[in-house]
């Protein structure tokens, strides 16, 4: 059995979630994405949202934050990362593409098929095989769960606690063909509902950064996963070169944090010693973010042109720029102004270019890594 941290989880509730799911995002589900979907927002719902949000992060600096808001932020990590993804889904859908994550890139390759190579990698790490049954934890609208599944053969069951990507991965899964071998299931990581020995694999990508503590939603992976079966995850963490006392690495920290709906982001070392903490043995782990590659992870978020590699990229890459980003901010705000876009839209943008930002200093500092690969294997007895 794994190791349960020694957290207070936050009682689940999927009626009332699914009823404010409803009342937030209609049938925008089915829509587009993008611009498209957020147009479809209820105001009042948006609003609430918005505040929920918000309150953890406004007015707070690397000069007045204090230990009691970063637990204040922990004990309602559920609630923060729900209400994020409420907001911020439409965003990266438009402005990033179905699989929320980075990845690394090769000279010549285009954005979608480094996505894609950087799913098939971790895929490859942990074994999966044609009819495993495996657990994608934090699927976000699924993206990956689809790439992986024609990739591998495999069974997916992607875990999600927010159900707009719930909704939004089930209509790609049924446009796509693949639902008789997909399945998105309502919940939270820190308190699965599977039964224990359920999965052959596990994986999360970019996704684990959400939980309040890494042991718990570690120890509830190692709980579903079978024995002898291998848990691989793409973890967001900060380096030993960042310095909590240090005002300009704080302030790049809070800025990841609140642009990326983070409650507390930890160390590499924290990591490491949760997944031995709770029962793995440690296969393998290494930064890919230090690998000695040509061009760096985070150039499109950058808006970095000159590393563009083919001319479809221009499409997904211009939207980084900080002229599109200006032109975001002045049109988000534009459509709040004539009632096309509810009240808080423009603020959602704002903090997401500000998350940006932070993720880019964060990595040209050399304080944070998106890409932790650590795999992990479950003893067979």
């Amino acid at each position: 059995m794994g190791v349960k941290a020694n957290i207070a989880l936050q009682k689940e509730d999927h009626q009332r979630d699914a009823e404010f799911a409803k009342a937030l995002h209609g049938t925008t589900a089915k829509a587009t994405g993008g611009f498209a979907a957020m147009r479809g927002k209820d105001q009042e719902a948006q609003k609430l949202a918005v505040d929920e949000y918000f309150k953890h992060f406004d007015r707070k600096t690397a000069e007045n934050e204090t230990d009691a808001d970063r637990e204040a932020r922990t004990a309602e990590y559920a609630t923060l990362t729900k209400h994020y993804y409420n907001l911020a889904t439409d965003f990266y859908e438009y402005g990033w593409g179905q699989c929320f994550h980075f990845c690394r890139f090769s000279v010549g390759e285009g954005f979608y098929q480094a996505i894609a190579r950087h799913e098939h990698f971790l895929a490859m790490n942990i074994g999966i095989k044609p009819g495993m049954k495996v657990l994608d934890v934090g699927c976000g609208v699924g993206g990956p769960a689809r790439e992986i599944a024609k990739f591998t053969d495999a069974h997916i069951t992607g875990l999600n606690n927010n159900d707009y990507q719930i909704q939004r991965a089930t209509h790609y899964a049924v446009k796509e063909g693949l639902s008789g071998q997909l399945k998105f299931v309502k919940g939270d990581f820190m308190q699965m509902s599977f039964a224990d020995n359920t999965f052959d694999a596990v994986y999360a990508i970019e996704a684990t950064v959400h939980a309040p503590k890494l042991e718990g939603v570690y120890g509830e992976i190692f709980r579903v996963l079978k024995p002898g079966g291998v848990f691989g995850v793409y973890e967001w963490l900060m380096t030993d070169d960042y310095d909590n006392n240090n005002l300009e690495h704080r302030d790049i920290r809070l800025a990841i944090e609140e642009g990326n709906g983070i409650s507390n982001m930890v160390p590499i070392s924290e990591a490491i010693d949760a997944m031995k903490t709770v029962g793995f043995e440690l296969v393998h782990h290494e930064d890919l973010a230090q690998r000695p590659d040509t061009l760096p992870w985070y150039w499109p978020i950058a808006g970095e042109l000159g590393y563009m590699q083919t001319y479809m990229d221009f499409i997904t890459v211009f939207r980084m720029t900080h002229v599109a980003r200006r032109a975001v901010h002045l049109f988000t705000g534009l459509l709040e102004i004539v009632g096309l876009a509810p009240k808080g839209t423009k603020k959602t943008a704002d903090s997401l270019a500000k998350g940006a930002d932070g993720l880019v200093a964060g990595a040209k500092k050399n304080l944070f890594t998106p890409m932790y690969l650590m795999v992990g294997r479950k003893p067979a007895n």
